[in-house]
């Protein structure tokens, strides 16, 4: 399993808001260039952060964004979350954890994938962004 850049680069974000979360807004611009990403792709995945509700924007000269929540209120799950969708690195296991295989397959595999799957979501689950500050 890959993540794609949009989850490397909109954690790489989230991080560099978490840092500054008590001095107020902050422009794409700054993390653009703090972090090396483009100014496009960043705007493509705040939008994608600001409707999910993770982050809050403000207008104007002292504009940009913030983080909407603590970084101690917010799991690296629900970030990967937003920007991946559901985390199902197995084709024959759903994000709750239901088996979806042949019933004449008995491979005993699946029990393995629901278990890694499950520790996965869990340790994401577990690690808070103020974590990574």
């Amino acid at each position: 399993m890959k993540f794609s850049t949009r989850t490397t680069y909109g954690l790489r974000a989230m991080i560099n808001l978490g840092k500054h979360y008590q001095e107020g807004s902050i422009s794409l611009n700054i993390i653009a260039k703090e972090e090396k990403i483009s100014l496009k792709y960043l705007e493509r995945l705040f939008a994608i952060l600001k409707n999910a509700g993770l982050v809050n924007s403000q207008k104007g000269v002292s504009g940009g964004y913030q983080l909407k929540n603590s970084p101690k209120k917010i799991n690296i799950y629900e970030i990967i979350k937003i920007l991946e969708g559901e985390i199902n690195p197995f084709y024959c296991v759903d994000s709750r954890g239901k088996i979806y295989c042949n019933k004449a397959c008995g491979c005993g595999a699946n029990l393995v994938l629901k278990k890694v799957q499950e520790a996965i979501v869990n340790t994401l689950k577990s690690i808070k962004l103020s974590d990574l500050l």
